[in-house]
């Protein structure tokens, strides 16, 4: 009886929400139409209530702050729509389940306790004086995720209030129905996350705020160090928890940080679509999404071709010859490490006296201004004054050139037919400009002299023009001349810095001195030539970002690290990953990012042993592929034993794999079958293809659908599925022992069910 009670009268809190919820949504609903009406009627009398008039300075100036003046009226009008919108929507995933919990507190000292009730949101009553659901980032929802009944503490304001928590309650509440509820004394109760992680597999990743385990509870709330390092196994939840701490923070710190000044650095595209909706579904504006190559072609792409992280791993992955795998290994390796950065440290050092190289300006084909006079000129000044400080003047200095030039220029023999050729138009316009700059009033063009001088001036400093932005933008120093001289081994660099080169330097610039001349930026070089290239013209950075979280941090080096460090000198770092996922060869030999002594003391690590992803035979399955003794805790969640295959043709190997994939589409929504490489994954499309509904994902892919999908490992870092298909387990396949991550990796994917097929003898990591 008591129970049935209290199921009545939680349906009752239920309802009494929903209907707060509903009367909600229709006033914002209201204020949406206002908001949405008044910037209608702003667009249509935008220019009505604005008087353009040119005639002078001081007209101009008016025109602009009137017309200032109107679009910030219209952009706030619509930010009011927008944040309305949003707030509709946060509403009705409320609708959905206006919350999952409730605990019950009393605090030392007070007699009543506070009924807590906890969702993805805030909800006040109809008068908006009361709160009847608590977003669950606020301070006294942390009790949730940390105690179970009994004594309980929380911090706010500084303060730590204590008190006892007298009631710990779960629901599952599903399309506005209660399903089911239960009191519980654990920290989240297992038959909520079983209800949760039997779902089958999304499009994207999903924000289970519900669940959050209390070891995911602190990494999210953690806010003391200035480097966050969270080192978890397959499947135990960094990306959410990553992405719940983001909103967390955004809650904390709502009147001093937005979404745009946080920046997720993710391993792909695909990748940024299967989280992009986190953050939106909790009522928070997405942050800025961005890839290390991605920044790097921002800042070199124009210039050079660079080579993608995947073209790399195809190079590795597809190279038969052990040897030349090792070569190139090594470079790689070397590339990426402390010991290059310092080497190149170096280099900067010898550049302050000599070697620093420039190129010829050149203007219709003649050379103004040689490499040789602009060096000349740089060392002049003492080599006390750093690089950058003694480029800034070379800079000033060649603009002064370049201005007595284009003086001389202007009776040059060009300019005069140049003017001549001028048609109507260009006259016009040339005209127009000159008479806007002031130079001569319209009485005065009629002068024939004066008229050919200004139209001279103005063409002369048209073509200059590019000159000057090329200068400004510090075009005239020889990047990849500076950085190509590095790698040459008749250089009287070579002989001074040799003590700082490994044993496999001539190797070194035997690969990368072609490559460099086909303007071709390897992978393994983006990151030393970004850092190279701000030593010598000036560090570029970016203040504006407060906090950068970097997934997959496995796979980037300690030199990609010194990049971002300095490129964000003010942001704090969360840095996530599994050292046992390292499919990138940056890492093979050098410390990956989840290495605390990269930071000194300001680091502090967590490490998640816990798999909540796949079924506890899957986990059993793939800890021993680690072969290394690692502890991987599963959540105890069964399904069936996982299969291994071995098939002695292809042609046998694509019928079963067909055979499979029929079967497990009756259970699931979304099955991975995953390759070795892209290389292979397109092989194998071609023979499926005409036989199952497949999509393949490559390194374009920017979403994927529910289905059957075709990828390679590399393509499927993060992102889980139903169920996996491994193509291929062979030895002959997956022999390197640097591959067994990778192999790992993939197996890791399934939720709840692995199929491996091996064409013959099988690959000895299993």
């Amino acid at each position: 009886m008591e129970n049935q009670k209290e199921w009545l009268e939680e349906k009752q809190h239920l309802e009494d929400s929903l209907n707060i919820i509903v009367h909600k949504i229709k006033e914002l609903e209201h204020k949406e139409k206002g908001f949405k009406e008044n910037a209608v009627a702003l667009k249509k009398s935008f220019w009505n209530d604005v008087r353009v008039n040119l005639d002078t300075a001081e007209d101009v100036d008016e025109t602009f702050f009137a017309i200032k003046q109107q679009a910030e009226l219209l952009s706030d009008s619509e930010l009011a729509q927008e944040r309305a919108i949003r707030n509709v929507k946060v509403y009705e995933r409320l609708q959905q389940s206006p919350y999952f919990a409730r605990i019950d507190f009393v605090q030392d000292g007070q007699q009543d306790p506070l009924k807590i009730y906890i969702g993805v949101a805030t909800l006040l009553d109809e008068q908006d004086e009361n709160i009847v659901i608590f977003d669950w980032r606020a301070p006294i929802s942390s009790m949730y995720y940390d105690y179970t009944p009994g004594d309980a503490s929380y911090e706010t304001l500084g303060e730590e209030i204590h008190g006892e928590m007298l009631l710990k309650r779960q629901f599952i509440i599903k399309n506005g129905q209660l399903q089911s509820m239960f009191n519980t004394g654990l920290t989240i109760g297992d038959d909520l996350l079983l209800d949760i992680l039997a779902q089958n597999a999304n499009e994207h990743i999903r924000s289970i705020v519900a669940t959050i385990q209390a070891e995911q509870n602190k990494i999210i709330r953690h806010v003391n160090s200035r480097y966050l390092i969270v080192e978890g196994v397959a499947g135990s939840g960094k990306t959410a928890v990553a992405l719940q701490r983001v909103a967390y923070l955004l809650y904390r710190y709502r009147d001093e940080m937005t979404a745009d000044q946080i920046l997720l650095i993710t391993p792909n595209q695909l990748f940024n679509q299967y989280v992009h909706s986190v953050l939106p579904d909790l009522g928070e504006d997405n942050m800025q999404q961005l890839t290390f190559i991605e920044y790097a072609e921002k800042r070199l792409g124009k210039q050079f071709q660079l080579e993608y992280p995947y073209e790399q791993l195809e190079e590795l992955l597809t190279e038969k010859d052990d040897t030349q795998y090792q070569t190139k290994l090594s470079i790689i390796s070397f590339k990426a490490s402390l010991a290059y950065k310092h080497l190149i440290d170096q280099y900067v050092s010898y550049l302050s006296d000599k070697g620093l190289l420039f190129k010829n300006i050149v203007f219709r084909g003649e050379r103004i201004i040689t490499a040789q006079e602009i060096t000349e000129y740089f060392y002049s000044f003492p080599s006390t004054m750093s690089i950058p400080d003694r480029l800034q003047l070379v800079k000033e200095w060649l603009l002064q050139q370049l201005t007595k030039l284009e003086k001389a220029e202007r009776t040059k023999e060009w300019v005069e037919e140049a003017t001549e050729l001028l048609d109507k138009e260009d006259y016009s316009k040339s005209y127009s400009e000159l008479l806007y700059e002031g130079r001569y009033t319209e009485n005065s063009f009629d002068d024939f002299d004066q008229e050919r001088y200004k139209l001279a001036r103005q063409i002369v400093k048209k073509h200059f023009k590019p000159l000057r932005n090329s200068v400004n933008k510090l075009k005239f120093v020889h990047m990849l001349g500076i950085y190509r001289q590095l790698f040459d081994l008749n250089s009287s660099i070579n002989k001074d810095l040799q003590h700082l080169m490994p044993d496999n330097w001539e190797d070194i610039c035997q690969q990368t001195l072609p490559n460099l001349a086909k303007r071709f930026i390897a992978y393994e070089d983006a990151a030393p030539f970004l850092y190279l290239q701000d030593k010598i013209e000036g560090q570029q950075t970016n203040r504006m970002i407060r906090h950068v979280l970097i997934d997959e941090a496995q796979d980037y080096s300690p030199f990609q690290l010194t990049v971002l460090q300095q490129l964000f000198p003010k942001a704090r770092m969360t840095i996530l990953g599994d050292g046992h996922q390292t499919i990138h060869p940056h890492t093979f030999n050098n410390p990956s990012l989840l290495d605390t002594q990269l930071y000194g003391e300001q680091a502090e690590k967590m490490i998640l042993t816990k798999s909540y992803r796949s079924t506890k035979q899957i986990i059993q399955l793939t800890a021993k592929i680690l072969n290394d003794g690692s502890e991987v805790e599963a959540f105890n969640r069964t399904g069936p034993e996982p299969s291994i295959t071995i098939v002695p043709n292809e042609v046998e190997l694509m019928d079963q794999i067909i055979q499979d994939i029929n079967h497990l589409s009756i259970k699931f929504e979304t099955i991975a079958v995953i390759c070795k490489t892209a290389a292979e994954c397109s092989a194998v499309y071609k023979q499926l293809n005409n036989r199952v509904d497949i999509q393949l994902i490559n390194h374009n892919s920017k979403q994927f659908k529910k289905g059957i999908l075709l990828l390679p490992a590399y393509m499927a870092k993060g992102i889980e599925f139903d169920a996996v298909i491994i193509y291929n387990a062979s030895a002959a396949n997956y022999s390197r022992e640097s591959e067994r991550y990778y192999f790992y990796t993939a197996c890791t994917r399934a939720m709840h069910e692995l199929h491996i097929y091996s064409i013959n003898k099988l690959t000895y990591f299993l």
